[in-house]
């Protein structure tokens, strides 16, 4: 299971905060676990029918986290896009990983 906030701090506190929304559902549940596994300060929003997750600046998940919590394979982009209508930042997705940044990364 995953930590659960109750309340969201003022707008001003989370406003470089980012990470995604899901749909409730089993799937969600272990992407939240995962997300929370790798970041540590990430703050749940349990909104009835979707979740809303906000990291401060960063958020990042793993293909292999959410298989640890799953017990079964996992597809990116494929899979997050299913239960992910939305979400707060920049995303950055390749098949091992998904990221959200409240900055645009340069590329080289």
């Amino acid at each position: 299971m995953f930590r659960r906030e109750t309340r969201v701090a003022a707008d001003d506190e989370t406003r470089d905060w980012v990470g995604p929304v899901l749909h409730r559902c089993p799937i969600a549940y272990a992407v939240v676990a995962a997300i929370q596994e790798e970041n540590p300060r990430a703050r749940i929003v349990d909104r009835g029918a979707y979740l809303r997750v906000l990291t401060p600046e960063r958020c990042r998940v793993t293909r292999a986290a959410i298989e640890r919590r799953t017990g079964e394979p996992f597809r990116l982009p494929p899979d997050l896009e299913l239960i992910m209508p939305s979400f707060k930042g920049f995303l950055e997705i390749s098949d091992d990983e998904a990221t959200w940044s409240f900055s645009k990364r340069a590329r080289p």
